[in-house]
């Protein structure tokens, strides 16, 4: 009989915490029903006293998901708890997910403690949390530099006062996966009582060995992988979801199984990338572009003549259909309807209706119509209710000449006009904006990246805006990058607090 793994799914927390990929909670329900689709045991939906917003999101999710267990993070403070177990009320199952930094660094930096006192705040998070759920989790922050002999007794300490999982983050990316197994090695060997808890992998990937170390955990004993869709995260980001599936679902004298229905792994990323505006890079494993790729002579014979001299993963096991309808100008709404269904997308009859007109434009300007053309327009309706929008924009620009902008906005329907020239098209259309919109805003990050390859390709445009000393996010999608650029000012703009 195989061994079972749980998933814990953090793409809506830890992955969440990238710059620019914040969602909201409708956004948020979306993308935890898709999860609960795809069958992850544990959807970590928040850190609740951050703000209202992650509050809020943590109710919702809590309503709309049925099955798996709804998590909340704190810190190892009562406050934090008291909010979380306030945020959880509506969760069918609920599990309060506490700690503390273990790690020297921590004890002393970041604290300014010493190991008996943290020891002591760990045991009392742990049972002031188990006062409102029976479900709790203690993370111990940094253990991958935290001495082993010391976790033992911290992971000891939190069993016995009633964690029901005990999270060992590598949280900064920092061991190799043999030290990384032999810690939970020593944890399974040394620690009384260690059979009363399930023990969790967290890995981060900045040294690139987060999947690695994860498998390195599990199979030295840990039962609970912490992982997000894409492997997104702070910095360079978290184990990835899909690879720790499809690692145990391609070796199977492992022996352990998840309840991933791998069929759904596909559109899950599709739709976080879409939602968090987030690309997935070409050559990610198991979900990139390339991933069932082959451009080599010497490998398309090989699978030209069978399929598993080059590949080790069946690409429907993924959800990847290699016999997908390829969408033209004169595809109907039906293959439109149904390649959105394949990506995880499906919308109201009104909305499929904007889409496709949208679509048909598209299709008039490019050739090749590819997945994550049709994701941007699916996308495109988020922006239909902001309070400025563009009327129109028209550029002059030529090699010798300056280039000049004329740029028409709709604010909250009143119209406003401007014109300026500028050191290239994109420059002139941004100050052309900045005339409209008097305000003191500083462009700090300015983006363009095109979707697939050739003259015709839609751009995306991604932008960072400080304004009144805070940081906005935005994006914009279109064939013409000048259209993008503004598109994505734009989008800036409607998210300050004014």
């Amino acid at each position: 009989m195989s061994d079972r793994l749980f998933i814990f799914d953090t793409t809506l927390r830890d992955g969440e915490q990238v710059p620019g990929c914040q969602l909201n909670t409708v956004e948020k329900i979306q993308v935890a029903k898709q999860l609960e689709l795809l069958g992850v045991d544990v959807i970590e939906a928040g850190f609740p006293i951050s703000s209202p917003g992650d509050f809020n999101s943590v109710i919702e999710i809590s309503k709309a998901v049925t099955w798996p267990t709804i998590c909340a993070l704190t810190r190892a403070v009562q406050k934090d708890i008291d909010v979380a177990a306030d945020a959880l009320k509506y969760a069918k199952h609920k599990r309060i997910h506490t700690g503390i930094g273990t790690s020297d660094e921590h004890i002393k930096y970041k604290f300014n403690s010493n190991r008996e006192e943290i020891i002591e705040r760990a045991v009392a998070a742990v049972k002031y949390a188990k006062k409102y759920v029976d479900d709790v989790e203690f993370y111990a922050e940094d253990a991958g530099r935290t001495d082993n002999e010391y976790l033992a007794r911290v992971v000891e300490a939190v069993i016995k006062a009633g964690a029901t999982v005990v999270n060992i983050p590598d949280t900064t990316g920092y061991c190799l996966p043999s030290e990384y197994g032999e810690k939970i090695k020593y944890l399974m060997e040394h620690v009384d009582g260690i059979d009363r808890a399930v023990i969790s992998t967290h890995c981060h990937n900045d040294l690139g060995m987060a999947t690695a170390n994860t498998m390195a955990g599990v199979l030295n004993g840990a039962r609970q992988v912490e992982v997000t869709i894409n492997g997104i995260g702070e910095r360079a980001g978290n184990t990835s979801l899909e690879e720790v599936a499809m690692i145990l679902k391609c070796h199977k004298h492992i022996g352990i199984d998840t309840n991933i229905n791998t069929q759904k792994i596909y559109p899950t990323s599709r739709m976080v990338s879409s939602l968090m505006n987030m690309p997935v890079q070409p050559n990610k494993a198991i979900v990139g572009r390339n991933a069932f790729a082959h451009s080599s002579g010497i490998h398309q014979d090989g699978v030209l003549k069978n399929v598993q001299t080059y590949e080790i993963i069946d690409p429907h096991d993924v959800g990847i259909d290699d016999n997908s309808i390829v969408l033209t100008a004169r595809s109907g709404r039906a293959a439109l309807k149904n390649r959105l269904h394949v990506l995880g997308i499906d919308l109201e009859q009104d909305k499929l209706d904007k889409v496709y007109e949208d679509f048909l434009k598209l299709a008039d300007k490019k050739k090749d119509i590819n997945d994550d053309d049709i994701l941007v327009l699916a996308g495109a309706d988020r922006s239909q209710n902001h309070r400025i929008k563009v009327d129109y924009l028209q550029v002059t620009s030529g090699v010798g000449v300056h280039s000049v902008a004329s740029l028409g906005l709709d604010i909250s329907g009143e119209k406003f006009e401007a014109c300026a020239s500028g050191n290239g098209p994109v420059d002139a259309a941004i100050k052309a904006l900045k005339k409209i919109i008097n305000r003191q805003m500083t462009l700090k990050e300015f983006t363009i990246q095109a979707i697939s390859k050739g003259s015709d390709d839609m751009g995306k445009v991604h932008m960072q805006v400080e304004y009144d000393g805070h940081v906005y996010y935005g994006f914009g999608a279109n064939t013409d990058i000048i259209a993008a650029s503004v598109e994505a000012y734009i989008d800036c703009i409607n998210k300050f607090k004014l």
